[in-house]
């Protein structure tokens, strides 16, 4: 079986044309992951970029090969995306693959996929339109425009990979057949050794771009209050920080103000493995955004052992159920939130070693593949 992957080369949203090496966003690496261990099936993954590549490698793994294209800068979303269409039809052409797969809604993928001339299927790994709605997008703001294209595609593709009965009950009206898939957890989350802990006090953690969606700048004022009541701890935050935006300025300034006192800190940038050497360390991970269609790095966060507290969004209380992180706090209620996680605190902490076993069951990158597999077969015998 042939089967392509549209995703997103990391090298092109944040312009390092210079890499001669793709990466991608966490599910569908990990993803990749698990389909290199099922050498029945040939992967081509295609993505598209608004340079040419100094340097690509042909090959990702012995099953999986890559293919860059480059679409000039007209192609892409002030054209609803139309040169990286026609370019990827082009290239399927040659392929002609059995199963196309597009891999987000938020940019091209999604569109290359629908229009390519191939039985498709989409996955949802964010939702436009529930993003849109959020954040009150303007008319022909970037989300405003995302959620129209996405409401195109959806309209379009055989069906839909949902990682959450969130995003499940975002689109079952509207496209033909949809199937409640996980995302998967990038290898490494499984297989490296766990880093021992070097800090005298317990560090919460909050991952994630720092944007008013995921209310770092709330939390931050919270922990503020939490100190006050005598609770000892430290808060660190790990993500990119937009320059552009009054939300992310505003936190960067108190971070600078509170980073003299020595229990804040912001890191930038982490790779996997920093990222995992982080949750090591950890105590627990804080995640309190308003929008959420999965919340992969909280299934990240128990494969290693922490704790989680947060609000019951999206489908982080699907990912907690089982585990010692069951009873996520209704939205916006960050009163109840501090007060569980203080009694927490006080109770002298523990890790949960059972909750790491059930993330490995459920999210392995292997099993995920698996699944893919049984229902592209499963598609492949049925009608256009």
């Amino acid at each position: 079986m042939t089967i392509v992957q549209i995703t997103t080369d990391g090298r092109e949203p944040f312009r390092e044309y210079n890499k001669t090496q793709p990466w991608f966003g966490a599910a569908p690496e990990a993803l990749l992951q698990g389909f290199s261990q099922l050498p029945e099936v040939s992967i081509h993954v295609v993505s598209c970029t608004q340079r040419p590549m100094v340097a690509s490698p042909r090959k990702l793994a012995n099953n999986i090969w890559f293919h860059s294209l480059h679409v000039p800068k007209l192609g892409w979303m002030r054209t609803g995306f139309q040169g990286c269409v026609r370019s990827v039809r082009r290239k399927l052409r040659e392929l002609q693959p059995d199963i196309v797969h597009g891999q987000g809604t938020e940019r091209e993928c999604a569109l290359s996929a629908v229009f390519s001339g191939f039985r498709n299927v989409l996955t949802m790994h964010g939702n436009a339109r529930s993003i849109a709605r959020i954040n009150r997008a303007l008319p022909l703001s970037y989300w405003w425009l995302a959620a129209r294209l996405e409401s195109l595609a959806l309209s379009r593709t055989q069906g839909v990979f949902c990682n959450s009965l969130f995003t499940k009950s975002e689109v079952k009206s509207t496209v033909p057949r949809t199937w409640l898939v996980p995302n998967a957890l990038r290898l490494p989350f499984f297989d490296l050794p766990r880093a021992p802990s070097v800090e005298s006090l317990p560090i919460l953690l909050n991952i994630g771009v720092i944007q008013q969606r995921k209310q770092q700048l709330e939390l931050l004022h919270e922990a503020i209050k939490w100190r006050k009541l005598g609770c000892a701890f430290k808060l660190r935050f790990i993500g990119v920080l937009d320059k552009n935006s009054s939300y992310a300025e505003a936190f960067g300034e108190e971070i600078i103000k509170l980073q003299k006192e020595g229990w804040v800190e912001h890191v930038y940038k982490m790779d996997c493995q920093q990222i995992i050497s982080a949750l090591d360390q950890s105590a627990a991970l804080i995640h309190v955004p308003k929008e959420e269609a999965f919340g992969l790095v909280v299934a990240e966060a128990i494969a290693r052992g922490c704790r989680v507290f947060g609000f019951d969004i999206g489908g982080m209380s699907e990912i907690c159920r089982g585990t010692k992180s069951e009873g996520l706090i209704k939205f916006g209620n960050w009163k109840e939130l501090g007060k569980q996680i203080l009694e927490w605190l006080n109770q002298k902490f523990g890790r949960d070693e059972a909750g790491a076993m059930e993330m490995r069951s459920r999210y392995h990158p292997a099993v995920v593949a698996q699944k893919h597999l049984e229902i592209y077969r499963e598609l492949t015998r049925t009608r256009l």
